[in-house]
């Protein structure tokens, strides 16, 4: 550590001119910050001097450029290449967060989590989102009746740079949720970490940045302040915050028109308990469980923490008595350092304070403390003594009842840190009007193995939530957890949680793109989309099966003749295949169906026939079909019909890793009258080069 953290701006490492060591070892300058558990002090940070309007221009022009120059699947390479890279380095990553008053296992949701999330976007960019720059948004929508005139829904990328402020619970995780969507997307990053942990996101970014992965421009890092930022935002950029929700509103006031903001804030999360779930059930088991890690991971200092437990009025009490029971089996509260620990202090004596007056406001409206103090409790040494540590930010896990389950102080006052209350309910109804006392939350789960309870509560409680978890004896082992968000479904909430939506997948890759109607002619959206449309430019000079993936473009095609179709083909195929389905065999039932009025080919059968009549059989370049895709069977084919197939290239996907690509064909059945009987796309596995054998 130096005496000043460095910011990373335009490409080098910055210190801020103020913040000096004199001659007898004092440090001067900047805000200091200390261990959590020890009150020593860290680092010092201060971002006096910084050019941030510099970092803006470098993030939109060196930054855009960087990234625009590669595709989707070359950027979600990247961050498969970024999250192996951290992997490498998580040990000393968990070391630094001990300083937090981070546990290994808290580290596990915010380090591991934070790689998590960059494995994840790595993966579904390369399964989900083509090897382009513009994704598609629904199918194409005729605009004219011969077919020339088209439109259709694209995202591109915004054109400015994505501005992500970040709270102090997540160094990690909480920016990499941000930061790989922006990437994915194109859209270059300026990394404002909040300042308790700021030393925590200042190591991770420089791992990155010694690694040399990072695209010039894509990723800055300010430790420090951000005066004047919203002055030198303007359409095309994005801020995106995390904290609370009063900051939240101050920071979205400022931002101009045109400015996208986006705000993941504090809520007040609800965990229901189920009539059914009595003790001695699992799900009671398990309720108490998850409202223990709910507690005690992160010293409760978790957006998504349980604030209100919400369960049947006469399990008020036993799940009080099992919660000590298993707190006491279970807890270990101390410095990190020490291997038993299994709860470390909050971030700072002032987190500590704040987390302590809110425990006031509540009992001040009528909570009664039923578990835990507000004393400072006793805590467990890094020199394996134990003892208060007033120099330490430790506060034991509290639950806080409420006789008033509608006082307004449990719905709306949250004491960030290991605390929640308790709330009874009657019916299921009114543990439903509860949860949206709220005002809408990130996240509400619900431990029940009744599916009518489940059913009753999820119309009830959903429209205020971001995200729903039923817990029960079947998924309690597998579930991620009441508090643990992950990329592949949204994060965030309505109402008081902040209205905005992180994660979800490609969900929040869009997040930084902008959708656009386009329209125009086939060859028009063809060349922007990259997806060849009907009514576009063909080539049938050379089989398309006879190109490699350099040498095949879009409109190669390969039209089939015509092939007859008997009444004993159709026999033979269901005879074969054992589908002897009556619109297929008894002519008498099949005259009465009112689709087909008589017998009719299987639909598989002449899709079948299809791969033979547009087939290449010799070795070549085609490795593969691996499937289908959106097939619809339009027109009946009956006995004496005759089919053709025109296949056409419709999208190639080299891939960045292999030696081969995709290739999506559009696949078109018609009948001798030239009506079309069949659409669908056909998936093959291409060689990107010809083999000498080929």
């Amino acid at each position: 550590m130096t005496d000043l953290l460095p910011s990373y701006l335009q490409g080098a490492w910055w210190t801020s001119p103020r913040g000096t060591t004199d001659e007898d070892g004092t440090r001067t300058g900047g805000t200091v910050v200390r261990d959590a558990s020890t009150g020593e002090e860290i680092v010092r940070i201060d971002a006096t001097g910084i050019d941030l309007a510099g970092a803006v221009e470098y993030a939109r022009t060196v930054g855009q450029r960087s990234l625009g120059a590669l595709t989707f699947h070359q950027r979600a390479l990247l961050l498969k290449q970024m999250a192996v890279v951290l992997t490498e380095h998580k040990e000393e990553l968990y070391e630094l967060s001990k300083r937090s008053g981070s546990t290994v296992r808290d580290s596990y949701a915010d380090v591991d989590g934070g790689i998590g999330v960059l494995f994840t976007y790595s993966s579904k960019g390369r399964r989900e989102l083509p090897n382009a720059t513009v994704l598609l948004d629904g199918p194409v929508e005729p605009l004219s009746k011969d077919g020339s005139f088209l439109g259709r829904h694209v995202y591109t990328r915004l054109p400015g740079v994505a501005v992500q402020i970040n709270a102090f619970n997540f160094p990690m995780w909480g920016a990499l949720e941000k930061f790989a969507p922006a990437f994915l997307a194109g859209v270059p990053s300026i990394v404002k970490p909040a300042t308790p942990t700021t030393y925590v996101a200042e190591a991770w970014v420089r791992i990155l940045v010694d690694s040399g992965l990072l695209p010039d421009g894509s990723l800055q890092l300010v430790s420090g302040s951000l005066p004047g930022i919203f002055d030198l935002l303007r359409l095309g950029d994005l801020v995106a915050f995390t904290g609370s929700a009063s900051t939240a509103a101050g920071l979205r006031a400022q931002a101009a028109d045109g400015v996208r903001f986006t705000s993941e804030t504090d809520s007040i999360n609800a965990s229901v308990l189920g009539p059914d779930a009595v003790p001695g059930t699992p799900e009671f088991d398990a309720y108490v469980k998850q409202l223990m890690i709910e507690l005690t991971t992160k010293a409760g200092q978790k957006c998504t923490a349980i604030r209100r437990a919400i369960v049947p009025a006469p399990l008020v009490a036993p799940l009080v008595d099992a919660l000590r029971a298993k707190i006491a089996e279970r807890v270990v509260i101390g410095d990190p350092h020490v291997a038993e620990v299994t709860m470390g202090p909050l971030v700072s004596t002032a987190q500590r304070d704040e987390v302590l007056r809110q425990v006031d406001a509540l009992r001040a409206a009528g909570g009664e403390l039923l578990l835990g103090s507000t004393d400072a409790p006793e805590v467990l040494r890094a020199d394996g003594t134990t003892g208060p540590a007033p120099e330490g930010a430790f506060v034991a896990p509290m639950l806080v009842g409420f006789a008033d389950t509608s006082a307004p102080a449990v719905h709306e006052v949250e004491a960030f840190g290991p605390v929640s209350s308790v709330l009874g309910y009657s019916t299921v109804a009114e543990a439903a009007e509860l949860v949206g006392r709220g005002g809408g939350s990130l996240v509400t789960s619900v431990a029940t193995n009744d599916p009518q309870v489940a059913t009753e509560l999820l119309a009830g409680i959903a429209a205020y939530n971001g995200r729903v978890l039923f817990l029960n004896r079947d998924d309690a082992r597998t579930s991620t957890g009441h508090g643990s968000p992950v990329p592949h479904l949204v994060h965030g909430g309505p109402g008081r949680a902040g209205g905005g939506e992180e994660l979800g997948g490609i969900r929040a890759v869009r997040h930084f793109m902008q959708r656009t109607a386009i329209q125009g002619t086939p060859e028009i959206l063809t060349a922007i989309t990259g997806v060849w449309h009907t009514g576009a430019g063909t080539d049938r000079a050379v089989h398309p099966f006879r190109k490699s993936l350099a040498e095949l473009r879009l409109g190669d095609q390969v039209e089939s003749g015509l092939r007859p179709l008997s009444l004993e083909d159709i026999e033979a195929f269901a005879h074969s295949t054992g589908d002897t389905f009556y619109a297929h065999m008894d002519e008498q039932a099949a005259e009465a169906n009112p689709f087909f009025g008589g017998r009719v080919a299987h639909g598989y059968l002449l899709v079948s026939w299809a791969a033979g009549l547009f087939v290449s059989p010799e070795p070549g370049p085609v490795l593969a079909n691996y499937g289908l895709e959106n097939l619809r069977f339009v027109t009946p084919v009956k006995p004496g019909d005759a089919i053709r197939v025109t296949l056409t290239a419709k999208q190639i996907t080299p891939r960045e890793t292999d030696g081969y690509g995709e290739v999506r064909w559009d696949a078109v059945i018609h009948n001798q009258r030239d009506e079309v009987v069949a659409t669908y796309d056909v998936l093959t596995l291409v060689e990107k080069e010809l083999t000498p054998a080929a």
